[in-house]
């Protein structure tokens, strides 16, 4: 499958009442050349991700249900540390879906909202508590952050 998809920092919280919260962990066990695997705990499920690497804003994304206690123990035992900790809130906004993931721990402060879209070119409105796009800035995509959390930038 292809995941097309935009980044957008937030500028503030009014999303929040529009939002459904999850909480998620998540952490990867190999990152290489723009390529992941990806282990995450999303409210009582456990999942794990294969990206391809990303070529513009696309990449192929390949995601699986497991046992939640198996994505415990990789969370665990064999992904990087630290574990990225966060809660998304999921809203619709003029149709479309967004994802705004609010960090915690050692990315606390950072916020980010995702659409994803059916096609590089599909238009869509972006929300009022958008602040700027960051979609091609690689600091802002979760593998990033895993291996450099946002409290270390300057």
């Amino acid at each position: 499958m292809i995941e097309i998809e935009r980044k957008y920092l937030v500028k503030n919280l009014d999303f929040v009442k529009y939002g459904v919260p999850h909480r998620i962990k998540q952490g990867y066990i190999s990152v290489e050349d723009g390529r992941v695997v990806r282990i995450r705990i999303k409210d009582q499920k456990g999942y794990i991700t294969l990206k391809s690497a990303s070529q513009g804003f696309a990449c192929h994304e390949f995601e699986y249900e497991i046992p939640v206690s198996d994505a415990q123990f990789m969370l665990d035992k064999m992904c990087h540390k630290p574990i990225i900790d966060k809660t998304r809130f999921d809203l619709l906004h003029k149709g479309k879906k967004w994802e705004i993931d609010v960090f915690n721990g050692e990315n606390e402060g950072l916020i980010i909202a995702e659409i994803e879209l059916q096609s590089k070119d599909e238009e869509f409105k972006i929300p009022p508590f958008i602040d700027c796009e960051v979609t091609y800035d690689h600091r802002y995509y979760n593998a990033y952050i895993a291996e450099h959390p946002f409290c270390t930038w300057k």
